[in-house]
């Protein structure tokens, strides 16, 4: 069976979006209703920095269109505070704050590690180890949840679909092969970054994860049609062979996102209400 092709953007509240993206005196709380229209999926930053709670979820789930789902970035305690380490009960506290409550809009969990996180092989594979695949997992580890928690736990797992990770490595020591296994024995994408210093489109997962920076040619200054008519050919072909596909717009020319990641589900074959 085909996989299936979402392409989207990091977040969507961006003022200069406003009267080029979204439709100039189009409301701010209607915002992520027309986006949904437009995208196959939208990564959620806000869990980066603070701890969200289960209203916020479900409000954003019910502003979304159906057949839209948000891939959901990890916190920054987890990732660049406690860099991986000795980090279960703050796992635990972030998938009990309400990610649950997006239901079947629920996508993958994206880890962005810092840039100065060098590879640590046992650090790293505990780290993976504790990332919950299935619901039952996500439900044992998100019960652990304890008083930092300001909210009671989510623990409603009702219409969530297949529990995945992807791992952004922004390291040069994780581009070793014995990363590359830990990373694939877990089922985790490792992140497809398409900059110059990171062009490689391997996978690690059954799903691919993209968070398109570059493109991964000396001083390009953005997409072309070309790029993008590139692109649509190797997520077709991915998604051809059974692969879903998540691909985000995420690099400096944030004021073209939308409008590059409408034209990569177009060229790539994809409609959706908005069009």
């Amino acid at each position: 069976m085909p996989g299936q092709i979402r392409t989207g953007t990091a977040g969507w509240v961006y003022e200069p979006w406003r009267g080029t993206f979204f439709p100039a005196g189009l409301v701010q709380k209607k915002e992520l209703a027309y986006a949904s229209e437009r995208l196959g999926s939208i990564e959620i930053n806000a869990t980066f920095r603070a701890t969200q709670k289960p209203d916020s979820f479900r409000k954003w789930a019910g502003e979304a269109r159906e057949g839209f789902v948000f891939s959901i970035k990890g916190p920054q305690l987890v990732t660049h505070i406690k860099r991986l380490k000795d980090c279960r009960q703050e796992l635990a506290n972030f998938f009990a704050s309400g990610p649950l409550a997006l239901g079947e809009k629920l996508g993958p969990f994206i880890w962005q590690l810092p840039p100065n996180l060098g590879f640590k092989p046992e650090v790293f594979s505990s780290f993976l180890e504790m990332l919950p695949k299935t619901t039952d997992a996500y439900l044992a580890l998100a019960g652990t949840a304890d008083g930092r928690l300001k909210t009671p736990p989510f623990l409603d797992a009702t219409g969530v679909p297949t529990i995945r990770h992807a791992v952004e490595t922004r390291h040069p020591s994780f581009d070793t092969p014995e990363a590359d296994e830990l990373i694939r024995t877990h089922n985790v994408a490792r992140v497809i970054a398409d900059t110059v210093d990171n062009p490689r489109r391997e996978f690690t997962a059954d799903f691919a994860y993209c968070r398109l920076q570059g493109p991964a040619r000396p001083g390009a200054s953005g997409y072309t049609e070309v790029d993008i008519a590139d692109w649509a050919s190797t997520v077709r072909g991915w998604a051809d062979a059974g692969r879903d596909v998540f691909a985000y717009f995420v690099h400096e020319d944030k004021l073209h996102a939308p409008a590059n990641a409408i034209a990569l589900r177009q060229a790539a074959g994809i409609t959706l209400p908005g069009d």
